[in-house]
């Protein structure tokens, strides 16, 4: 009897339970990279040497579809000639990586020469195979893997490549998702620049110029023209027409309904021709253009103007291009007529003083003064405007005897425009105070409804909680406010909630925090125009100086804390004239 013999079945168990225990291990692995990067490089790099492990392959390739879906490009490569793997493209159904594709199966190949799909690229091939990245149920690239050597790929590091393959490809829109994301943000932050210039300039030849150059830091276009409408004529004239970033003399005139132009400010909406050359309503003035952008400037529901882009590129302009541009136009719209209207306003300015002061007044009787029912609390409500109207508001929503909704919110910009945002949305707060929504859903919706009366260039940053006297309960949210202050247990802090400002992204969803108050317990809801105050030095007021202002003074009254809160930083600014709106919210628990 061999008492040390190995027997032969069970050591094929135990080699298969080693290899699966190695794969299990290399998904580990690469689950880690897709959550711990959000680098697609780093994470090809490692998924290929993970692979390597497995599979002694000569070439790896990780190829993605264009957006239009319709062939394949090497987004990372191993072991290939120089510049073959950039220079690459394979059609959807095409070669064996556009075969994996359009069945969305992978194909595995044990000699190429006898494939008739095999694109010769590499001579020394002999084997592949491809499998589909496939995301959701659809394809958006392939694995590929290939050998010198013939039947080098077999079933089980076929199942092995799959099983990588659905890991890798969370990885890829993750990075994919969090580009775009990126590119958003940062395009958002160039319209707000944009936007903020444009509407200081009332030259309406300056406007022109400058809105050339400020349209080209979004977008890289060979022509741009800005066409305004004449209303006696019924023409668009053409005011600029910049060619490479040198004025050119372009049309005089276009008729109304003449062109991409005109069937832009017919449809009232963006036109986007991919190919002039396919499209009859196009006029032929620059021969070097392949495709064109044209997008209405309509400011009180009337086309005042076309922003008109066109490039030499095929399929240039895309959705993305559409949504910058209108969002532009509408901006280059208000500023346009800003600046034709200036001389009127500059000599109705009398007229115009009253008019602010009675919006002022108006303003003031939207604002509910502090609530006497017996909530349990002693609350005060403060604000200063930093011109005729404010751009802040507060809000008290009662929603019972037991509980009330307590809100500040900070509108973009200043003056009458986001007063007027500002009393558009305390309207729309107020239409869903009969729900009693609490302050995650109330902000969620809130959201909603600005955002369907969404008014370009324009946004609300808003803190929303609730307080139940029964429970001694407080519910709290923000949508980018300043985060409020909470003073507990004798220790004032912030409370750390962010989230999006209201009106810019559609389904956004909001955190909530809750917390039980005791007798003394403060908090102090405030605007931006609080903290964000500099002295002459060039100092900021701060959270700090807030926090500690608010632990020295926690013994006294609500209203005497908030002129407290107010009296400090204007001592702190030296009097100076406000840059900002100040406002704020004071809540002390009896």
């Amino acid at each position: 009897m061999n008492a040390t013999g190995s027997n032969p079945q069970s050591q094929k168990t135990t080699d298969q339970s080693d290899v699966s225990a190695e794969v299990l291990t290399t998904l580990s692995e690469i689950g880690e990279e897709v959550n711990a990067s959000l680098d697609l490089d780093e994470v090809l790099s490692h998924t290929a040497i993970l692979i390597k492990r497995h599979i002694d392959y000569e070439f790896f390739g990780v190829l993605l579809l264009d957006e239009a879906g319709s062939y394949l490009t090497h987004r990372f490569a191993i072991g290939y000639p120089p510049g073959l793997a950039e220079n690459l493209r394979v059609p959807v159904g095409q070669g064996i990586t556009g075969t994996a594709v359009s069945t969305g199966q992978p194909v595995r190949v044990s000699d190429v020469s006898q494939d008739p799909r095999y694109i010769n690229a590499i001579e020394s091939v002999k084997s592949e195979l491809a499998v589909p990245l496939l995301f959701r149920g659809k394809c958006v690239g392939v694995l590929d893997i290939q050998s010198r050597h013939l039947n080098y790929f077999t079933k089980d590091q076929q199942k092995i490549v799959t099983l990588l393959a659905s890991r890798l490809v969370v990885a890829i829109e993750n990075a994919r998702l969090f580009q775009k994301v990126r590119a958003q943000a940062e395009t958002l932050l160039v319209l707000n620049e944009v936007s903020r210039e444009i509407s200081s300039i009332l030259d309406v030849e300056e406007l022109l110029r400058r809105a050339a150059e400020l349209v080209k830091r979004v977008i890289d276009y060979q022509i741009v023209s800005i066409m305004l409408y004449d209303e006696e004529q019924k023409v668009f004239r053409h005011r600029l027409d910049v060619k490479h970033g040198q004025r050119v003399q372009g049309k005089l005139r276009v008729a109304a309904t003449e062109g991409i132009v005109g069937a832009a400010a017919t449809l009232r909406e963006a036109v986007l021709v991919p190919d002039v050359t396919t499209d009859p309503r196009y006029l032929m003035v620059n021969p070097e253009t392949r495709s064109e952008l044209a997008i209405p400037m309509i400011f009180k529901g009337k086309v005042i103007g076309v922003l008109d882009l066109e490039s030499p590129q095929l399929y240039y302009f895309n959705e993305e291009h559409v949504q910058t541009l209108t969002i532009l136009a509408a901006n280059l719209a208000v500023s346009l007529e800003n600046a034709r209207l200036y001389e009127q306003v500059a000599r109705d300015e009398a007229r115009m003083e009253r008019d602010l002061q009675a919006a002022k007044r108006i303003q003031g009787a939207l604002l509910r003064p502090v609530p006497t029912d017996d909530y349990g609390l002693d609350v005060a409500a403060r604000y200063l405007s930093a011109r005729e109207v404010c751009g802040d508001l507060y809000d008290f929503l009662r929603y019972g005897p037991q509980q009330l909704g307590i809100a500040l919110g900070d509108v973009s910009g200043k003056g009458t425009a986001a007063a007027l945002y500002g009393a558009v949305s305390i309207g729309i707060m107020r239409s869903l105070a009969p729900q009693k929504l609490q302050p995650a859903e109330m902000l969620r919706q809130m959201n909603q409804l600005v955002g369907e009366r969404r008014i370009e260039g324009r946004f609300m940053t808003a803190c929303f909680a609730t307080w139940q006297k029964g429970r001694q309960k407080l519910r709290v949210a923000n949508a980018g406010q300043s985060q409020p202050m909470l003073y507990k247990d004798g220790r004032c802090d912030r409370i750390e909630l962010t989230g999006f400002p209201l009106g810019i992204f559609e389904d956004v969803t909001y955190d909530e925090w809750g917390v039980t108050l005791e007798s003394g317990d403060i908090l102090v809801f405030h605007s931006d125009g609080i903290a964000e105050t500099y002295n002459s030095e060039g100092q900021l007021f701060g959270n700090e100086r807030l926090r500690k202002l608010i632990e020295q003074n926690h013994e006294i009254s609500a209203a005497e804390m908030a002129d407290r809160v107010l009296n400090e930083v204007d001592w702190f600014s030296q009097s100076a004239p406000l840059s900002d709106d100040r406002t704020l919210v004071v809540m002390k628990v009896k």
